[in-house]
């Protein structure tokens, strides 16, 4: 899965702390989140959206590989 949680950081002026503090998880979860090596639950993934006035899939995007079983 990929997400442009980076992006919606920088265009509404957020560090990855700030984010942090909105949703209620530490700066390093929103950073494994960024990076690709923690893959938030549906409630995560809603606050943050939240935050960004997004839809869910606005933030994150499902890839090729995500299909397989």
């Amino acid at each position: 899965m990929t997400n442009s949680i980076k992006v919606e950081r920088a265009r509404n002026n957020f560090t990855q702390a700030d984010l942090a503090d909105k949703v209620g998880v530490s700066r390093q979860t929103i950073n494994s989140i960024e990076t690709g090596k923690f893959i938030p639950s549906t409630l995560l993934s809603l606050k943050i959206a939240h935050v960004f006035n997004e839809k869910v899939d606005n933030i994150f995007s499902l890839e090729d590989g995500d299909w397989e079983v």
